[in-house]
């Protein structure tokens, strides 16, 4: 609970377009982070023989292959507002009773609410989370045991939470231990500073 006066309030949000736009501005990015180390590691991958012989064993043609990325990534995008819900309910009093899910229908775009003050450690460590979980872990995977399939879901899902990196970049400066809240209908927060703490 915050006390009345005890806090300055800011609003902080991210214009879902320009969050957009910036996640398509990772693709190349990320592929160049993810990509090279996998190329150096496994550059015999990339022959034109061992890709003939991976598309003769996926053996579930366009239409499969269309069938199959589409339910990865639906499941995926679950998953990373699941795992939101997760790491801020950790850290919440009331666990999981604050968190809350759903769809910003304009933009067809899922998101994970937390209705309760967090501090602005635990609130960027919940916003992290699924860009470490699901892209950063798989493409690691992907360069330690060769799989093409992690390294593309890595890059997918990396991309994936750009409008989450974006928050933190916005919180930043932040001192760690002030509040942060969700914003209840927009992409972003309401920054709680402390009155008269050091700036």
């Amino acid at each position: 609970m915050i006390e009345p006066g005890s806090h300055q309030k800011e609003k902080l949000t991210i214009d879902i377009v320009k969050a957009n736009v910036y996640a398509v501005m990772m693709i190349l990015p990320v592929i160049l982070l993810y990509g090279l180390p996998y190329l150096i590691v496994w550059h015999d991958k990339f022959s034109i023989s061992h890709l003939r012989n991976f598309m003769a064993s996926v053996g579930i043609g366009i239409i499969g292959s269309i069938f199959l990325y589409i339910s990865v990534l639906i499941v995926g995008i679950v998953i990373h507002e699941l795992i939101h819900g997760l790491t801020w309910a950790l850290f919440a009093k009331n666990g999981f009773k604050s968190i809350s899910f759903g769809i910003m229908r304009q933009f067809l775009t899922p998101y994970c609410h937390c209705r309760e003050p967090l501090q602005i450690w635990q609130y960027m460590t919940g916003a992290v989370t699924p860009a470490i979980i699901l892209g950063l872990v798989p493409a690691i995977f992907s360069i330690i045991n060769g799989s093409f399939a992690l390294l593309l879901f890595g890059i997918i899902f990396t991309v994936a939470a750009g409008g989450d990196l974006m928050i933190i970049y916005l919180l930043r400066k932040e001192k760690k231990n002030d509040l942060v809240q969700d914003h209840p209908t927009e992409a972003g927060c309401y920054v709680y500073r402390k009155v008269n703490s050091e700036q």
